[in-house]
């Protein structure tokens, strides 16, 4: 069996099962030299890895090939991070953002709740 995309993000840990990395390939969040791909094409050495999450794109050098899943500790000989600082930011105020919206542990917003943000979407 030849080393597949789907199975080679799963393997450097930027997905958490295959299935998952399947799906964000098939739904575009992840691209391939700045390409669309299928999760069963084959990875070479030099590609750019774009994963989108959330409002940022994060990018990754693929340095070396690899066949099985590797230990957090090693991803680091397998994929090179070459994110823009800008887009590590945007992804920080987006989750400043999730976490100041609503408290941790409060659940969904109550009738009330929900009543008070239409009043306040529809004022503004």
């Amino acid at each position: 069996m030849s080393l597949r995309w789907d199975k080679y993000i799963w393997s450097v840990r930027l997905a958490k099962t295959r299935s998952l990395a399947t799906e964000l390939i098939s739904k575009g969040k992840i691209k391939v030299n700045g390409l669309e791909i299928k999760p069963s094409k084959e990875p070479k050495t030099g590609d750019i890895i774009s994963v989108s999450r959330n409002n940022a794109i994060f990018s990754y050098k693929v340095v070396q090939l690899l066949d099985k899943r590797v230990g957090a500790k090693l991803v680091a000989d397998y994929i090179t991070d070459i994110t823009p600082l800008e887009e590590i930011e945007k992804f920080r105020q987006y989750q400043i953002a999730q976490s100041t919206y609503r408290d941790y542990g409060t659940g969904k917003p109550s009738k009330k709740d929900r009543r008070d943000i239409d009043d306040f979407m529809n004022d503004w």
